[in-house]
């Protein structure tokens, strides 16, 4: 089966907001302050912007709040030409550990990390139902280790189930990746060695040692 191309599919979208000059409403859930740079550069003349800072897969409070506030420094810093409004939620690890429970034991990349796209996703979708936005969409496509397949899949199947459109992406493609490691760069932002999760942590550790035996 053939994958479908979101990045086009974006830039079709975008370009018939252009030719309609409508500049519609978007709610992006946002996963770091890194993810978020091109992202934020990309799509900012084009959507009316409000992140969702929801995570509750980040392993510690301590790291969740510092992930927010590198956000929140991002967007008063960067040089936006509309402003963006950001959603904080409080820290919940609760809702993460129930969404996988029961697969605990797979590996990163695996049905975990799909059940916690889904539980973040949902409640993006959610929001964006409960707010009026046109669109919900994700920064998580930005990472050469998401299922960007996977994540537009549940987008749409949210979008068709709570009954607001989804924004597909894969924001890694165009050097999209690239440009936000250099805004990270540019902005002295703080970039995670792991998603969040204590799975995904434990996980960078052992990649970490494996490293430091090899050398």
């Amino acid at each position: 089966m053939n994958k479908e191309n979101y990045s086009l599919m974006l830039e079709k979208i975008i370009a018939r907001n252009k030719e309609q000059h409508i500049r519609p409403t978007l709610l992006i859930h946002a996963c770091c302050a890194p993810c978020s740079s091109y992202v934020l550069e990309y799509l900012n003349s084009y959507f009316d912007i409000t992140l969702l800072f929801y995570n509750p897969n980040i392993n510690t409070e301590k790291e969740f709040l510092f992930r927010q506030s590198e956000l929140e420094r991002l967007i008063s810093q960067m040089p936006l030409e509309y402003p963006v409004k950001l959603i904080k939620c409080d820290y919940n690890s609760n809702d993460f550990y129930s969404a996988v429970n029961g697969f605990e034991e797979c590996r990163e990349g695996g049905e975990r990390c799909f059940k916690c796209y889904e539980l973040r996703l949902l409640h993006t979708a959610l929001k964006a139902k409960e707010m009026g936005f046109d669109f919900f969409c994700t920064t998580l496509t930005i990472s050469p280790m998401k299922n960007a397949q996977k994540l537009n899949e549940i987008g749409y199947a949210l979008a068709d189930k709570i009954g607001v459109d989804f924004l597909p992406s894969d924001f890694k493609k165009k050097n999209g990746y690239k440009r936000s490691i250099e805004l990270s760069k540019e902005y002295n932002l703080y970039r995670q060695n792991y998603c969040g999760c204590c799975y995904s942590y434990k996980e960078s550790l052992e990649r970490t040692n494996a490293m430091q035996n090899y050398n």
